[in-house]
């Protein structure tokens, strides 16, 4: 083999050698060893958020979504500036930021609930949502606050207790608490002139209002409200139609989300947050848990 043979195919062998390397390979590093580097990376960065609410496992990941009545002051309702308000949904939010989760107010229409908690648009129901009645088609916590099933009437009216109504056309809200005591209240109902629902307790009242109706039945929380606000001329009987318990309201079997906010509503109620939320509404505290 001549000289210059040999020379080029040393060289050759040389360049096959360092080829079988990539760039930067170091033989004497484990690769089981080695910084993970831009792959682990983006691994991590894309497992961000999955645990980031721990037990908290929502509709939507790092969202609490209300759904809620707008038209029932002073619980769930639009304020003067446009925006939602009411005591529900502060304590919604108090509930919501010490999760860590974004609250995300929905308004729903009051007959449409079912659906859109089966669909999972929303994670629980919270706007004076009546426990009584629906005990087993709910997941609920334990009650926070009591109400009563009321009569509201005009002043001017003439009707005093339930034996004026008589003969009257009463109203209350579709598919509300008042709506199924009524219908668990035959012999009162049967005496009634005329029963009419409405699509929400604004709708109701502002017809009580103009006379088109004699009797709006409905939570007295809301009525309270309502004529301290703007209703100087109606009233509300002394007869009850039925007490109840407001709760918080989730799909059948989810015990997991409803135990995670009961318990931060115990925390509330232990640390004098949900007295604060209460006397900024009511004027005094009147929840319940914890009492």
């Amino acid at each position: 083999m001549g000289k210059r043979l040999f020379v080029l195919l040393v060289a050759l062998m040389l360049v096959l050698s360092l080829s079988a390397c990539s760039p930067g390979d170091d033989p004497g590093v484990d690769p089981n060893d080695a910084d993970p580097g831009v792959g682990a990376d983006l691994d991590a960065e894309n497992n961000l958020g999955d645990d980031v609410q721990g037990d908290v496992e929502t509709a939507v990941a790092g969202k609490f979504t209300v759904g809620f009545d707008q038209n029932f002051p002073p619980m769930g309702f639009i304020g003067d500036d446009g925006e939602f308000t009411g005591f529900d949904l502060e304590l919604a939010a108090e509930v919501a930021d010490r999760l860590g989760l974004e609250l995300v107010l929905q308004p729903i229409a009051w007959d449409a609930k079912d659906m859109e908690l089966s669909t999972k648009n929303i994670d629980c129901i919270w706007n004076g949502f009546t426990i009584n009645g629906r005990e087993d088609q709910y997941t609920w916590t334990d009650p926070y606050m009591s109400n009563n099933q009321v009569f509201v009437v005009r002043k001017d009216s003439g009707i005093s207790d339930l034996a004026d109504l008589a003969g009257k056309t009463v109203m209350a809200q579709v598919d509300s608490s008042a709506d199924k005591a009524l219908e668990e209240r035959p012999d009162l109902k049967d005496t009634f002139g005329d029963y009419l629902t409405a699509a929400d307790y604004n709708t109701a009242l502002m017809d009580l209002e103009s006379g088109a109706v004699d009797v709006v039945a409905m939570d007295d929380t809301f009525a309270d409200y309502y004529i301290a606000i703007k209703g100087d001329n109606l009233m509300i009987l002394d007869e009850t139609l039925s007490p109840e318990d407001y709760g918080v309201g989730f799909l059948l079997g989810n015990e997991a989300l409803r135990d995670v906010v009961q318990a931060t509503l115990e925390e509330m109620a232990a640390d004098g947050k949900m007295a604060a939320i209460s006397e900024k509404w009511f004027g005094k505290d009147i929840t319940t848990i914890g009492k």
